[in-house]
């Protein structure tokens, strides 16, 4: 029996944010998420009920198609995808792509952190929350640390986890993200990042063009 996953929905756009901004992906986004951020723009993911169940062989072949449309790279996101195991999908959709492309697709990941890390992704963005903090391994991994702000306790927040991430050897990159249209989280991320130059700031680019 063919392994199946809940998905939201599934959509070739550019990327919106982080390091990876404008660059042609691949999303799916998988029902399911139990952290629950108040500001949440896909509160419709958190449950699986209204959500169809794909088959990893069809969520390859979606992906497949959209590398030939000329997407870079697959994004997994939620939700939280990591409440699933993404092992079964991740390997379905690196043997699909090579085999139709001859093309191997790097796969990203944006997580909260909360559960193991599953699938070795390629990229592994890291938004953690101060109500549900990320498990410690998930920080040491990740390539990419993007937390959102509100208050001033979201940067004292945020500086903690940096501590935790760059106690790897990966080279974190750090983003600070205003929660959308939240005009003192953009005025105070705005000020901490040209105060702290081992931040930058990460804007929702794709909200600002009306996209996907």
């Amino acid at each position: 029996m063919e392994r199946l996953l809940p998905v939201v929905e599934c959509f070739h756009s550019l990327q919106g944010e982080g390091k990876h901004v404008g660059k042609s992906a691949f999303f799916i986004r998988l029902a399911s998420c139990k952290v629950g951020c108040p500001w949440c723009d896909t509160k419709e993911s958190w449950s699986t009920d209204n959500h169809p169940k794909e088959t990893i062989s069809n969520l390859a072949e979606y992906a497949v198609k959209a590398q030939t449309l000329g997407a870079k790279f697959l994004v997994l996101t939620g939700g939280e995808p990591l409440h699933h195991n993404l092992n079964y999908l991740c390997t379905e959709i690196r043997q699909a792509t090579f085999q139709k492309n001859n093309e191997l697709m790097p796969i990203h990941i944006e997580t909260s952190g909360v559960d193991p890390l599953s699938g070795n992704p390629d990229w592994i963005t890291v938004s953690p929350k101060r109500h549900a903090p990320p498990r410690i391994d998930v920080l040491h991994a990740c390539h990419e640390l993007k937390v959102v702000i509100h208050s001033k306790d979201d940067l004292e927040f945020a500086e903690k986890m940096a501590h935790i991430a760059n106690q790897s050897s990966l080279n974190t990159q750090m983003y600070l993200q205003p929660g959308w249209q939240h005009v003192k989280g953009q005025k105070l991320a705005y000020e901490y990042v040209k105060r702290h130059s081992q931040w930058r700031l990460s804007m929702q680019t794709h909200k600002w063009l009306g996209i996907l």
